[in-house]
């Protein structure tokens, strides 16, 4: 790893014949890794760096797996840590408290695309703990996330081939239900009709309307996070690299067992339901009462009380948090529909798109008519400019209402954004977010 430069990822393998290619990959994708040679390494690197996630090399570690995850966890403590293992999946795994198995070797765009889903669902977990005392606080109880026992779904995509359907047949051994869809357009009516929690695509003679139908659910907000697993040939033209960088989840192929793809599809399911039931507990908080009647986003007392407690949760789980501020621009082309009033008549719809373009696990609150202010949670200075920057972009390309035979105006945002250093430094993180988007506005 380069000096000075804060690793994301540890890999506990024994040797480099595994864990050099995965590194050398991952530190390329912006995932930047540290390698653990043992237990004890791991566990040390693990208190003294800001590490988001494991990958354990089960090949390396065979016999001691057992409780290795839970020992890793606790070496970073009270911070949540994501296990994820390379190696073959089996039944046991949810019960060895590893978060996702991988079939080895890991291809590092394999990797970094479930590592990205694993690391938000734990910083999500993490804000569901916060979220949970300050809405009790005020008498509001979250409850916890259910964890749903019904048999994972899986829908299958692609020509009736015999090897496709015996792993059809091996998904429903594996306590899989399998829906089948022969054609895309299809497959895209029971995805908008039903939830599933993977999604399997057999590429046979035209791997590409494969993965056609792969960029498909990535371009979808709702079906984004949907695992995928692409059943090709060995000698596809398409490649297991490319399939990876067009958001395919796994790869495998009829040489591959059935049971042994079924438990590879099993084991994205699981990663997946987790991942929503945590989205589902966390959205509680908008049916909570507590909410800006007008936006659906925190009022300016619960935001307050909020971000002091992501701060300390922020220092003792050493990951960084980031504040953002979003004012309405005040630019001479919105005097008009201000003095109207059609200003202050689109900010409800303004707030809830702020909402939805969040992440689930940030914090979107309405401080002032026009003020909107974001706490974005393991999130350093540089990302969280990105996340206000994208946002004040999304909604400069929207057009609204101003009056019967008036123009439709556009609205833009004077934006700022600070680190939060500690729980004493919110106040001023938030003056110099503020203070930040006065610059610009004046500028």
């Amino acid at each position: 790893m380069t000096a000075g430069v804060q690793a994301r990822v540890l890999i506990v393998a024994r040797d480099d014949s595994t864990a050099g290619p995965l590194a050398e990959g991952l530190d390329r994708l912006g995932w930047r890794t540290v390698t653990a040679r043992s237990e004890a390494a791991a566990c040390l690197a693990l208190a003294d760096l800001q590490i988001q996630a494991a990958i354990v090399d089960l090949a390396a570690f065979d016999g001691e797996i057992e409780g290795l995850a839970g020992r890793l966890r606790a070496a970073c403590a009270p911070r949540r840590l994501p296990v994820m293992a390379m190696g073959a999946p089996d039944p046991f795994q949810k019960e060895r408290g590893l978060d996702l198995v991988l079939a080895s070797p890991l291809h590092p765009a394999q990797a970094a695309m479930r590592l990205e889903t694993l690391v938000r669902t734990a910083v999500a977990e993490e804000e569901f703990e916060v979220r949970v005392e300050t809405f009790s606080e005020r008498g509001h109880l979250l409850e916890a996330p259910e964890n749903d026992k019904s048999p994972y779904r899986v829908l299958a995509i692609g020509e009736p081939a015999p090897q496709f359907l015996a792993l059809s047949n091996a998904l429903q051994r594996n306590g899989a239900e399998v829906t089948g869809a022969f054609t895309a357009f299809t497959a895209f009516d029971y995805l908008h009709e039903k939830a599933f929690d993977a999604v399997v695509l057999w590429a046979g003679d035209n791997p590409h309307e494969a993965l056609s139908i792969a960029a498909g659910l990535r371009r979808n907000t709702r079906l984004y996070h949907t695992p995928a697993l692409l059943y090709m040939r060995a000698d596809s033209a398409v490649t297991a690299s490319e399939a990876y960088h067009r958001g395919i989840s796994d790869v495998a192929s009829p040489e591959t067992p059935e049971n042994e793809t079924a438990l590879r599809v099993v084991e994205l399911a699981r990663a997946y339901r987790r991942q929503k039931s945590v989205r589902h507990a966390l959205d509680q908080a908008r049916s909570s009462g507590l909410m800006d009647a007008a936006t659906g986003l925190f009022t300016r007392d619960l935001f307050a009380s909020h971000v002091m407690r992501l701060a300390k949760s922020a220092r003792d789980r050493n990951r960084p948090l980031s504040v953002c501020m979003l004012k309405v621009s005040e630019k001479a082309d919105l005097k008009a529909p201000r003095a109207g009033g059609w200003v202050a008549r689109a900010v409800p719809q303004i707030g809830s798109m702020i909402g939805r373009l969040v992440r689930v696990e940030d914090t979107a609150a309405r401080l002032a008519p026009e003020v909107f202010a974001l706490a974005l949670p393991a999130t350093p200075l540089a990302a969280a400019r990105a996340a206000g920057e994208r946002i004040a972009a999304v909604i400069g390309c929207t057009a609204f209402e101003a009056g019967q035979g008036a123009t439709p105006f556009v609205v833009e945002f004077d934006l700022g954004v600070a680190e939060v250093a500690s729980p004493e430094n919110v106040g001023y993180a938030l003056e110099q977010a503020a203070a930040m988007a006065a610059t610009l506005k004046a500028s």
